[in-house]
């Protein structure tokens, strides 16, 4: 048996309407694992907010995170990364906002935000990672893997507009969510963190199967060789991956079903 590597989103794709991993998932990840197929989450979460899923599990799961800045495998050792350079994090950091947008810095070891947000609480609430407030002398763009923005869609979309003007391709500019605008280094997408994690395998595309809902997506649904598009996924998304298989909604574990027919589990 040749391996594959299997990799999904989390939120909105893999974790159910609780943001958790429903039983059925659990036991076809672990079922995957077991047969010797390899594993692998790619979230704009933390990596240190991705851990309580791993631990669920049990088995090896390779981690891309903070949409591709960090590259960990099994072990928890550190493969990669990419930040964002110190002058383009301080003008990100310093650009200017509706009061009512929060900033929020993704570093290594922690999540920054530049003051209270109770209500981005309830996604984490699996892990028991969250924002910690920064101080003021905390925000100097040192180590800085993903700048995030979270505010209402047309005031992010202006902030958007304002970075590409600026930055044009020199930053990879994409969405989690309608409400969260995230810039990182240019060259840092899932895709490309994937594309390392294939050949560290000796894997190619074409025995990848990849799982995704949102636009932070795209480049890692383009490079799989099987790519699996959610029912409840960005409207855009289906055009952006035009040979993605469309599958069921992330609330009903479509991903566990399609694996399961796909490997005859």
């Amino acid at each position: 048996m040749t391996p594959h590597l299997i990799v999904s989103d989390l939120d909105g794709t893999l974790l159910d309407a609780g943001h958790g991993l429903a039983p059925a998932t659990v036991d076809t990840l672990r079922a995957l694992a077991e047969a010797g197929h390899h594993l692998a989450f790619a979230s704009g979460r933390h990596y240190r907010d991705m851990l309580a899923f791993r631990e669920r599990l049990g088995v090896p799961v390779h981690l891309i995170s903070t949409n591709g800045a960090y590259l960990h495998d099994p072990r928890g050792d550190l493969v990669a990364a990419r930040h964002l350079a110190v002058p383009v994090a301080r003008e990100l950091i310093a650009l200017p906002r509706p009061p009512e947008v929060r900033l929020n810095l993704y570093r290594d070891h922690d999540w920054l935000i530049d003051a209270e947000a109770p209500e981005l609480l309830a996604l984490h609430a699996h892990t028991g990672f969250g924002y910690r407030v920064a101080e003021h002398a905390e925000l100097d763009g040192v180590g800085v893997g993903k700048v995030l923005y979270i505010g209402e869609p047309s005031r992010v979309a202006e902030l958007e507009a304002r970075i590409r003007e600026r930055h044009g391709a020199g930053l990879h500019v994409t969405y989690s969510m309608a409400n969260s605008l995230e810039v990182m280094a240019g060259g840092v997408n899932k895709g490309t963190a994937l594309t390392a994690l294939l050949e560290s395998l000796g894997l190619t595309p074409e025995r990848c199967l990849a799982f995704g809902d949102n636009l932070n997506d795209t480049e890692m649904l383009a490079l799989a060789g099987e790519s699996h598009v959610m029912a409840n996924a960005h409207p855009e998304l289906p055009g952006r991956v035009p040979d993605a298989r469309r599958i069921g909604h992330h609330a009903e574990g479509a991903v566990a079903a399609q694996l399961r027919e796909r490997f005859g589990l």
